[in-house]
């Protein structure tokens, strides 16, 4: 028994050491203002933008391939941002932003099919196979994935309620 773990172990520790050594000498060097770029998005991948995660969102929006406004979680202030950092200008009048938003069910409604659960980018909804669903506030990004696959209509967005963790004073308006 003793001489099984010690194989084990020791095989672990050389396989181990090989693949820190691979990774090493095979590293391949990303660009730089793609991870700057991909670090700015929500990061949910919900893949509303039409691109595989954030991280093909973010490589598109650099090779110029897609819009900074691409992203409709991130809204008018993620389009600002990004615009700013790539140091263009764009018009962000006819971008349309509600402000934030989460998934919210209606108990007298859910069937509890399960649906909404398996398309949620986040698993930000918890609940079993018939039985009613919930959604976690924090992890929710309000990507509507699940709204539209839910066949009784009972998930919604609703503007995200302000708590006192969320509560941020406004700013003034223009005289």
């Amino acid at each position: 028994m003793i001489i099984a773990v010690a194989s084990l172990t020791l095989l672990s520790l050389i396989l181990g050491l090989i693949l820190g050594f691979a990774d090493r000498i095979f590293a391949v060097e990303g660009n730089a203002f793609v991870g700057e770029i991909e670090a700015m998005m929500p990061g949910s991948n919900c893949g509303q933008c039409g691109f595989p995660g954030c991280s093909g969102a973010a490589n598109a929006i650099v090779d110029g391939s897609a819009d900074v406004t691409c992203c409709p979680p991130g809204g008018k202030a993620l389009a600002a941002a990004l615009a700013a950092k790539m140091g263009i200008t764009i018009d962000l009048t006819q971008l349309k932003d509600d402000g934030p938003k989460i998934a919210v069910v209606s108990e007298e409604i859910c069937i509890g099919c399960a649906r909404c659960a398996k398309v949620c980018p986040t698993d930000a909804i918890i609940g079993a196979a018939k039985q009613i669903h919930n959604v976690l506030r924090e992890a929710c990004t309000g990507c509507n994935s699940c709204v539209e696959k839910c066949p009784t209509e009972a998930l919604s967005l609703k503007p995200l309620p302000i708590t006192v963790q969320h509560w941020v004073w406004p700013k003034p308006l223009a005289a």
